[in-house]
């Protein structure tokens, strides 16, 4: 069996330190193989830098998907250029720094896709399908010689998030759902052998809204202006979720967490 991590969109220093002083002991309780994360909002919740990423590889993590606020600072363009930890939504068209994923191997020698997709109901973007894109992704983690794949679906629409699982049910070993930063309570194992849950949550702070103070978000919905957002520090949560594979990368479990506070 192969154990693998997945944490929730991490939130700004507060989620940073979350992971610091989490990580390790839940490496080691959970007997975990590979700790993945997606890492768009870890540097002031919007964007990632140089700076964070090298921190939360440091601590333990061993790749960080993207999605919509992944480009914030140009500076990590290069980054995504020369580390291989580092991935970004596939469909986004080209050209684009960086890959849409990676593999990676288990101390057992067990090689492990890690993709990046994202949607695009209610996005507001131009991206390339995710669901064309998933299947390219899938062929060339198949021929790179991954035996477990892993997608992170960083979109807004709970219908968008469960068809793609459905079209690539039994083709891949799970689809995680990343985005809303509020976590789901909807995990699940499809017919196929693929782990599913519509959202993962936040590692970061919940007396929020969605990571934000909510001082300012609530001026904003009623007064219909513009209000500068500033990152909450209250109530920390670590959120993610544990997945069990067999030896044909098949999930047999998935596993919400949600660790509230530091040790």
């Amino acid at each position: 069996m192969t154990r693998i991590l997945f944490l929730g969109d991490i939130f700004s220093q507060a989620g940073r330190v979350l992971v610091k002083k989490r990580l390790t002991g839940l490496i080691g309780r959970e007997e975990l193989d590979l700790c993945l994360a997606n890492g768009e909002n870890a540097a002031g919740g919007i964007g990632l830098t140089a700076e964070c990423a090298w921190e939360l590889l440091g601590d333990g993590l061993d790749a960080l998907s993207g999605g919509n606020h992944t480009f914030k600072y140009n500076e990590i363009e290069a980054l995504l250029e020369n580390d291989r930890r580092l991935i970004r939504p596939a469909n986004y068209p080209a050209p684009c720094p960086g890959r849409g994923w990676t593999l990676l191997e288990t101390a057992a020698g067990v090689k492990v896709g890690f993709g990046n997709v994202m949607g695009r109901t209610y996005m507001g973007t131009g991206l390339d399908c995710p669901f064309r894109t998933s299947e390219r992704l899938l062929e060339e983690m198949g021929r790179a010689g991954a035996k477990i794949t892993i997608i992170d679906f960083h979109a807004e629409a709970t219908s968008e998030k469960i068809a793609l699982t459905w079209h690539l049910d039994g083709r891949v070993g799970a689809v995680l759902g990343t985005h809303t930063h509020v976590q789901t309570a909807d995990e699940r194992i499809f017919p196929g052998g693929t782990a599913y849950i519509t959202d993962v949550g936040m590692t970061g702070p919940h007396e929020s809204v969605i990571g934000m103070r909510y001082q300012e978000a609530i001026a904003s919905f009623m007064t219909g202006r513009i209000h500068r957002f500033k990152p909450a520090k209250n109530r920390p949560i670590l959120q993610g979720v544990i997945l069990d594979f067999d030896e044909l990368g098949r999930a047999t479990a998935i596993t919400r967490l949600s660790l509230e506070g530091l040790p």
